[in-house]
């Protein structure tokens, strides 16, 4: 049987090439399919409302591209017209935006013999690129002035010459945390060629700037050093001038997201917390230019705001409430009351954009397919792109909210999809989807993807069950705290509850249940393999926590995981973070366990996964196995490791849900014989050529 289940991992393998529309449509999505999905990632209306520019992900093909993480192509639509390929091929495009007059569009990317990341512009009308500035460091980001004949960067100093030959003598020590340079705003004149960017002189770590619709001040959030646990946690708003002087501070707390000047120049609104130990930046705020007096125009009492664009006197924004969201408006200077622009139920809205008329575009998912560019009319929203036509022939399977009630009933949802092939009356076996965090958050939108394949496991008869357990986002700044300093019970019995709750309607077999997930989601995982055993016949953990005490020294966020996690530090309460670690409780572990991990990820240090697989394994009571990704960070960005990842992950849990169990499936995927398999077609074609 063990042979068997090997061979029928080889043909899947090698199945890649010869998958069909027709065949997908009888069987739903495979990994296959699942890797060549791409979606619409940014979207900026021209100043106008003529012109929306976007950009699309175009995936790069396991065995036969060079490995990488996608592409990034851009396009331009006339409103009402064909959308027309700007540039595409092997490019990233990133950071796009329009110049004042709407005649160009401005972008970063790495063109022709490139070194590092710099900022281009291309006409509206056509022709070619051209290079607007580049230095020897990556630019982050840029803004635009109202004249447009300024543009401000974002970057670190330039690399010295002598970087290069004392790596070339084997001379490159690195002093932690102490061997970083600030990034800083830089400021170029447009109108001329022979100028040299300048640095602002600007206090701390520049993180973005943004210049006034009305004159050449800057919107700036700093951070003390670069650090990512200061970007989280300590980062600052100000409005300065072009010689660095301060204008305005406000005075903010706590996380703290996206910051947009208003149409007239004379206030910003920003994402953020409610509070220093908020987990979420999920408030609208709007700060007075003139005297940095700040309120919070929309509450998340019940619900998180994820995007915000103003247009005239109203701000408009993305509201994500339980498993749905909508796009409100809210007058500023009227006294009118919130209005839906899309109300709920009208698919998942992820970004916005709009133009100086009000014309407003959204990227979108919904249940039947990933994230798109929509145009929001009077009738509702109008879909604009279909990135993959294929999917439309390609059977689904079934998706729905799910509520039921914990055990000290709490009220939770769920996303339930079904298998492909589900007949009532029968139970299924079933994988927990996970999501991290634990401050965010799955929708009833488009949730398959290589680390999620939710669909592709449906259409090979597994429910999917998608919990949003206590401490997730979508519900509001009280329901998001609930985890802290209460890790793992009862925020993990949450998940093992949706599960029983499914037992006890007859639908999935309690027997041959899989969980899984990501960064938090892998500590649920492990936390489910472990203290949980019982419950889970097979885990999968992925950039999971396994020691609360040691993820605490190996982690570059402890200041935020302090502030909106633990509550507690671990020299004043070992005990119970030890408690709450996988590894204590590793003796009653007998759920067969796939760890994987990137080994570059500083978020949660691969040790973490290393502690829990010698734990697991010396003890020897259940199956373990453990995958390192080289040059992966907290989650695979390229495409050989998302594709592996999924074949391992599905072949784990037919083997122990479907399969006959016992010892582990071999570990060698035999990725070599897809090489061959390619190497040998393309000779063929050339001799038949």
């Amino acid at each position: 049987m063990k042979k068997i289940l090997f061979f029928i991992g080889l043909a899947a393998i090698s199945s890649m090439a010869s998958v069909k529309a027709q065949a997908a449509e009888e069987k739903g999505l495979t990994l296959e399919d699942i890797a060549k999905i791409e979606s619409v990632n940014s979207v900026n209306v021209s100043p106008d409302g003529k012109w929306i520019a976007y950009t699309q992900s175009k995936k790069r093909e396991p065995y036969v591209d060079d490995d990488g993480p996608a592409w990034a192509e851009l396009y331009v639509k006339p409103v009402g017209g064909e959308a027309k390929p700007f540039i595409t091929g092997k490019v990233n495009i990133g950071s796009v935006h329009w110049s004042k007059d709407s005649k160009r569009i401005y972008y970063i990317a790495m063109r022709n013999d490139d070194t590092f990341a710099g900022v281009y512009s291309i006409a509206v009308d056509g022709g070619e690129s051209q290079k607007v500035v580049g230095i020897k460091n990556n630019i982050l980001s840029y803004t635009l002035n109202k004249k447009g004949d300024k543009l401000v960067f974002i970057a670190s100093e330039e690399l010295p010459e002598h970087t290069e030959k004392l790596v070339q003598k084997g001379f490159q020590a690195k002093v932690y945390e102490e061997d970083i340079n600030n990034v800083h705003a830089w400021l170029y004149p447009l109108n001329n060629d022979e100028a040299e960017p300048s640095k602002l002189e600007i206090e701390g770590s520049v993180i973005s700037a943004k210049f006034s619709p009305v004159n050449d001040q800057l919107l700036v959030q700093t951070s003390p050093t670069p650090l990512i646990d200061d970007i989280y946690m300590k980062k600052s708003l100000q409005v300065i001038d072009l010689e660095g002087n301060v204008i305005t501070g406000f005075d903010t707390e706590g996380k703290q997201g996206k910051a947009i000047w208003s149409t007239d120049g004379k206030q910003v609104a920003f994402l953020g917390a409610n509070d220093y130990n908020d987990p979420t930046a999920g408030a609208v705020y709007v700060g007075n230019v003139g005297d940095g007096e700040i309120y919070k125009k929309v509450k998340n009492t019940n619900s998180h705001v994820m995007d915000i664009a103003w247009h005239d006197d109203d701000l408009i924004y993305i509201e994500h409430k339980g498993l749905e969201s909508r796009v409100v408006k809210t007058a500023l200077k009227r006294r009118i009351a919130d209005r839906a622009v899309i109300d709920f139920g009208k698919g998942i809205q992820r970004k916005l954009s709009v133009a100086n008329n009000g014309a407003l575009y959204v990227l979108a998912d919904t249940a039947q397919h990933p994230r798109e560019l929509f145009a929001v009319t009077a009738a509702g929203m109008k879909r604009l792109t279909n990135s993959n036509p294929w999917l439309d022939k390609v059977a689904l399977a079934k998706q729905e909210a799910f509520e039921y009630e914990a055990r000290d009933g709490l009220k939770l949802q769920g996303v339930l999809v079904y298998p492909l092939d589900y007949e009532e009356g029968e139970s299924y076996p079933m994988v927990a989807y996970i999501h991290g965090g634990p401050e965010s958050h799955r929708s009833n939108g488009w949730n398959t993807n290589y680390a999620s394949p939710i669909q592709a496991m449906s259409a090979q008869g597994y429910f999917a069950f998608i919990p949003n357990y206590r401490g997730s986002t979508g519900r509001g700044d009280e329901f998001a705290r609930l985890d802290q300093h209460a890790y793992a019970d009862p925020e993990f019995t949450d998940i093992l509850d949706g599960k029983l709750a499914l037992v006890e309607k007859g639908m999935v077999d309690s027997d041959k249940v899989g969980i899984t997930g990501g960064s938090y989601g892998g500590y649920a995982t492990a936390w489910s393999a472990t203290k949980l055993s019982d419950h889970y016949a097979a885990a999968v953990m992925f950039v999971g926590i396994s020691n609360q005490l040691s993820k605490f020294g190996t982690t570059d966020i402890p200041n935020e995981m302090h502030a909106v996690h633990a509550r507690a530090w671990p020299w004043d309460d070992y005990q119970w973070m030890l408690e709450t670690s996988p590894i204590y409780h590793v003796k009653n572990a007998k759920t067969p366990l796939l760890i994987m991990h990137g080994d570059s990820d500083t978020r949660v240090h691969p040790s973490q996964s290393m502690e829990l697989y010698r734990y697991v394994k010396t003890l020897g009571q259940a199956p373990v196995r453990l995958v390192l990704y080289p040059g992966e960070g907290h989650g695979n960005r390229k495409a050989a490791g998302q594709y592996d990842y999924s074949l391992r992950m599905q072949r784990w849990m037919n083997h122990y849900l479907k399969g006959e169990g016992g010892e582990p499936p071999v570990y060698d995927l035999k990725h070599e014989k897809k090489l061959e398999e390619i190497s040998e077609a393309t000779e063929s074609d050339k001799d038949e050529a």
